[in-house]
């Protein structure tokens, strides 16, 4: 059988591990994007008027709208904004890097478990940082729980919950993106037209959905963290 080419074992050398050379790459992309989006807002000549038609201003724009509305109404809070650039940065990279993979001759840096607990690690620190900013040291009294007589008992428990988030995160990503990425890989192997059509459609739902599903189990995180009270 005909091996299929990987570029980003071509652009490493062999030497760069791929899911570092696909997350730099996909980092790029990104940086790329986003100055050009910017130096389009900076020209035009009345920002609050948007672009007739499609142009990158205006995907940029709808994004970001789409990502602020998204999150406003999951926290439903008063400074759910200052969550949207957090937020937002975690669901385009995660959409960038399952988007990857559907490039011939590119894998997914997230069908790597090195960067799915890389990005689960940080929104831990992530939520236990809005957990502190929200109720200060006295957040740090949800893991004794209710009652400090059962303190013993709730503080291992609660630890390991805890702890068991991120970890959480990054295998429900990496599990997802590398099953979807060698399903797509086979089909499109042995059939030929139509039906890998049908696979590469139904493998951008799956990109879509899990990068939305990160991004909303670190809402609930973050939400679950700030509604302890004082």
């Amino acid at each position: 059988m005909h091996k299929s080419v990987n570029f980003l074992e071509m652009i490493g050398g062999g030497q760069v591990p791929e899911v570092v050379v696909g997350t730099w790459v996909v980092m790029g992309l990104l940086v790329v994007f986003g100055l050009m989006a910017r130096r389009a807002l900076a020209a035009a000549p009345d920002p609050t008027i948007p672009d007739e038609g499609i142009t990158l201003r205006s995907v940029a724009e709808v994004l970001v709208e789409w990502i602020d509305g998204f999150v406003a109404g999951v926290m439903e809070t008063h400074g759910y904004r200052d969550l949207v650039p957090f937020l937002g940065s975690l669901f385009i990279f995660i959409l960038a890097a399952n988007f990857f993979g559907l490039i011939p001759g590119m894998e997914p840096p997230t069908s790597y478990s090195d960067l799915t607990f890389a990005l689960g690690t940080i929104s831990f620190f992530f939520y236990i940082y809005q957990g502190l900013r929200a109720n200060g040291v006295h957040y740090l009294r949800s893991f004794l729980g209710p009652i400090l007589l059962l303190a013993p008992l709730m503080l291992p428990i609660e630890l390991a919950d805890n702890l068991f988030r991120p970890f959480s995160l990054g295998v429900r990503l990496y599990a997802n993106m590398f099953a979807d990425h060698q399903v797509l890989s086979i089909f499109t192997g042995l059939l030929k037209v139509i039906f890998p059509v049908a696979f590469y459609a139904l493998g951008a739902i799956v990109c879509v959905i899990q990068a939305l599903i990160f991004m909303v189990l670190t809402m609930s995180y973050i939400k679950l963290a700030q509604s302890h009270e004082h």
